[in-house]
């Protein structure tokens, strides 16, 4: 498979209990100057769900189904909790790997989603003498594999809702939000960011009438993010007589905690405090045409890569603390 001797899934990471969660947010936000009491905030999102993300869990069901398809040894590292890149990397290098194809759990391109990604990497092979190279595969925002998966979860979700209302359904496509001056310099030209999410929205969506929105902003207000917020715009939508709404988290390809809270918990919320009829549809997880894209990513002899020079998704500009 394109010379490499391992695959190496690369995720976000997230707490598996209790006592965890907090260290874990501290990784997260580390030098960011996140006030703690925000940190506090999203600690008792966590607690409330027990503590634990779905997210590790996830990532272990992806590579259980993935075995019966790659046929290259895998491993699975996270950059902000355990299992951390730097200390599955020393396991691949104990192992003998030399080179390993880089699957992120994250399909499009922004600082965050791509950049950050690169280069926790690169500083967790320069903490491991003998690293194996590790080449990214290619975003797949756009692969039939992603889009399958996506619009076969959507079309149950769809058919969760009252049948009367299935016909006239919205579909609101969810990402998460970044400030605006991330997402102007997202890919090699920039802009990349939203470009690549309404173009996986519009493949999804077929002809039925879709919207874009954005959720779990964390930024200071003063500074611009992507807008509308996805209760907003639920409200907007009932005042203009929208019959009931699918939200399809497109910018996640598993269950984060943004995911369970910020539409399982306060979007739900919302839509029933307006009357609104709404159903969520999974993420792409474990879905057998997900599962097959990661190999067919794999076979691919030169994948094209969407960002490759060290200037593309370039880290927002830090406000010095005062």
């Amino acid at each position: 498979m394109a010379g490499y001797d391992a695959l190496l899934i690369v995720s976000f990471g997230g707490p598996e209990k209790p006592e965890d969660v907090m260290p874990f947010l501290e990784n997260v936000v580390r030098g960011r100057g996140v006030p703690h009491e925000r940190l506090l905030e999203v600690e008792a999102h966590y607690q409330g769900a027990g503590g634990v993300s779905p997210i590790n869990q996830q990532c272990r069901d992806l590579i259980t189904a993935l075995r019966p398809e790659v046929e290259l040894p895998i491993y699975w590292g996270n950059r902000n909790w355990h299992p951390f890149l730097a200390d599955t990397l020393r396991k691949m290098a104990s192992d003998g790997v030399t080179r390993a194809a880089a699957f992120i759990t994250a399909a499009y391109s922004s600082y965050s989603s791509c950049r950050q990604y690169l280069d926790d990497i690169a500083q967790a092979r320069a903490q491991v003498p003998g690293a194996p190279e590790v080449a990214r595969l290619r975003h797949y925002y756009d692969h039939p594999g992603f889009v399958a998966a996506m619009t076969d979860h959507t079309r149950e979700a769809l058919d969760l809702l009252p049948e009367e209302h299935r016909d006239h359904a919205r579909l609101v496509f969810t990402a998460h939000s970044i400030p605006v001056s991330m997402a102007a310099s997202s890919g090699p030209s920039g802009g990349a960011y939203e470009a690549q999410l309404r173009v996986t929205a519009s493949l999804v969506a077929g002809d039925r009438p879709w919207d874009l929105v954005w959720q779990s902003r964390s930024g200071p207000p003063q500074v611009p993010w992507l807008e509308p917020d996805v209760c907003d715009h639920l409200s907007a939508l009932r005042a203009a007589g929208t019959e009931a709404v699918v939200l399809v988290p497109i910018g996640f390809v598993s269950d984060h905690m943004e995911v369970v809270y910020d539409l399982d918990t306060e979007a739900a919320g919302v839509a029933r405090e307006l009357g609104l009829p709404l159903t969520r549809a999974a993420t792409a997880g474990t879905h057998p045409r997900f599962v097959s894209m990661v190999r067919e990513l794999l076979e691919e002899p030169e994948p094209v890569l969407s960002c490759t020079a060290a200037t593309c998704c370039p880290a927002p500009r830090r406000r010095p603390q005062a």
